[in-house]
């Protein structure tokens, strides 16, 4: 009998069998979902009331609820996109597309129909919930399934560090297998150790932290050189500071490298249709930077057409500003510039009075106000090199166009029966004539193809700055500097001209200021014409002359 009670006494200090630990499981988590899907609820709920407190809590506990609609709540509560009904509280997901509302009940995740605007309320958020919802949407993208969303939430989370943080980060070390994700733990880690570690165990740290350009990582270290008393401490965190600086300066200089050569081709579009009319023509066209105006009034009518389909707007705006400025181009050679070849100041003053007469009609049609052009998705945002050095999409976009505009232009020139007439007639019009080549008509294309690039431009320059009467005007006097410098009528030279002026130009910006560095590159572009008249390419043979 003592056997059989010994026996049962040391079964029941056992651990239980697993299946048992199954039933008990099974059993319990009804009741935990049921109060996690409270929890969720409740805190819908609260997000429909007008304080910001009330909110705050129902936030709390919807993050609490661990509900696989958390991240959607946060990240469309956060975009403004989510509402609620007047009447009944209905928490909704809702989007609009053509004018019309999609709406997506929260909690059952089912379409509503027959939404009405007027029966909808957005859910007002003030900029202490806005900061706690990028917090909390970078935490919960810490276990996402995609590494790369990991990496970028662990990074984005390194200057708001906390203890829970840090544990939580502690935990994942020890589970996560990829690896830049786990390096980027291991810099959050031993941020942390720079905050509250021993001498010995900053020092074991310190490695992890080597070359990472997130300001967090700067700001903490040198806080902790400012702080500590350690020597050995404080020459590690010299030598690391010091790789940073090397790095950082190394990511300023590409960056301004990048923003000259994107300026640069802005110059290159702005001058190379300057270029063939004036090395073709002889003209001096005062007027050119109002046909790159037109061209961005043309980007800005056609968005206005197409609300709905921006990108597709864009890529329409192109064409259409060629075939607009290039007739304008044409109409102004057949009507106004055909009767003044050969006397190059009557037609300056001559194009300059149209630029005035094209600024006033702008004027008149659109009003003074500057227009605004939106910008497609694919050429928002920005390319991340790292930390120190991002490219905006929209440049990156516009130096690609410049140079597909650049070689399709060299293709005419080279390789079709217009470009062998246009060589023709800038290098000896009396011979051109005298093999057949009808040179007033040659002159009207000429000058129409410059025009209809100079609106392509305009395109361009619609997604960078606002679209206004006087747009044109700030380009004028660079575009004549860039095909002087580069060589008049020479396609090579315009392009290395346009792409080294600005360059130039955003290298010497940030030592004397924009104005200053403007004057710098006159001055250098004046002493260098008085010792190379002709430019960086000048023509040769019979063009020459």
């Amino acid at each position: 009998m003592n056997i059989s009670l010994g026996a049962r006494a040391r079964r029941l200090t056992d651990k239980p069998p697993v299946w048992v630990i199954l039933l008990l499981i099974m059993a319990i988590m009804p009741f935990c979902s049921a109060a996690q899907a409270s929890e969720f609820e409740d805190g819908l709920e609260m997000l429909t009331q007008r304080s910001f407190n009330t909110k705050i809590k129902g936030l709390e506990l919807i993050v609490a609820s661990a509900d696989k609609r958390t991240q959607q709540v946060l990240s469309e509560l956060l975009e403004g996109r989510l509402y609620y009904l007047n009447r009944s509280r209905q928490v909704l997901f809702t989007d609009e597309s053509d004018g019309n509302i999609s709406a997506v009940d929260v909690l059952t995740q089912e379409p509503l129909a027959g939404v009405d605007r007027y029966d909808l309320k957005r859910i007002s958020i003030n900029n202490q919930i806005r900061k706690k919802l990028k917090n909390w949407i970078a935490f919960l993208n810490v276990s996402h399934d995609d590494p790369d969303v990991r990496e970028k939430a662990v990074y984005s989370m390194l200057d708001k560090l906390n203890s829970d943080m840090l544990a939580s980060f502690q935990a994942l070390s020890q589970t996560e297998k990829n690896k830049k994700v786990l390096k980027a733990i291991h810099v959050a880690l031993a941020l942390g150790t720079l905050q509250s570690g021993t001498p010995d165990e900053i020092l074991t740290a310190l490695p992890a932290l080597k070359g990472q350009l997130f300001s967090a990582v700067k700001t903490n270290l040198l806080r902790l050189h400012e702080q500590t008393d350690n020597e050995e401490v404080k020459t590690e965190i010299s030598r690391l500071l010091q790789g940073i600086e090397s790095r950082l300066a190394t990511c300023r200089f590409f960056e301004t490298l990048f923003f000259g050569l994107s300026a640069g081709s802005i110059l290159v579009l702005a001058s190379i249709g300057l270029a063939i009319t004036f090395g073709v023509i002889g003209v001096i066209n005062m007027a050119h930077g109002e046909l790159i105006m037109i061209g961005a009034y043309t980007a800005y009518v056609i968005q206005q057409a197409l609300p709905n389909h921006i990108g597709v707007g864009i890529l329409i705006a192109v064409p259409a500003a060629f075939i607009v400025s290039g007739v304008v181009g044409i109409v102004i050679e057949r009507s106004i510039i055909r009767f003044l070849y050969g006397r190059p100041l009557e037609t300056l003053l001559a194009t300059f009075g149209l630029s005035l007469v094209l600024q006033q009609a702008v004027r008149s049609i659109f009003s003074p106000l500057n227009r605004a052009v939106s910008t497609p998705d694919w050429m928002s945002g920005s390319l991340a090199i790292n930390p120190a050095l991002s490219l905006t999409m929209n440049r990156i976009v516009i130096l690609v166009f410049s140079l597909l505009v650049f070689g399709a232009l060299f293709a005419v020139m080279k390789k079709t029966s217009l470009g062998l007439q246009v060589r023709a007639v800038s290098q000896n019009r009396a011979m051109a004539r005298a093999m057949g080549v009808k040179a007033a008509r040659v002159d009207a294309l000429t000058f129409g193809l410059g025009s209809g690039i100079a609106g392509v431009a305009g395109v361009a320059l619609s997604q960078l700055t606002n679209v206004g009467p006087n747009l044109g005007q700030a380009y004028i006097i660079d575009s004549f500097m860039v095909v002087v410098f580069g060589g008049v009528g020479n396609l090579w030279g315009t392009l290395l001209a346009g792409l080294s002026l600005g360059t130039a130009n955003k290298f010497i910006e940030p030592l004397s200021g924009a104005v200053l560095a403007k004057i710098i590159v006159l001055v250098f572009i004046i002493l260098f014409i008085q010792k190379r008249p002709q430019g960086l390419f000048p023509q040769k043979g019979r063009a020459a002359g």
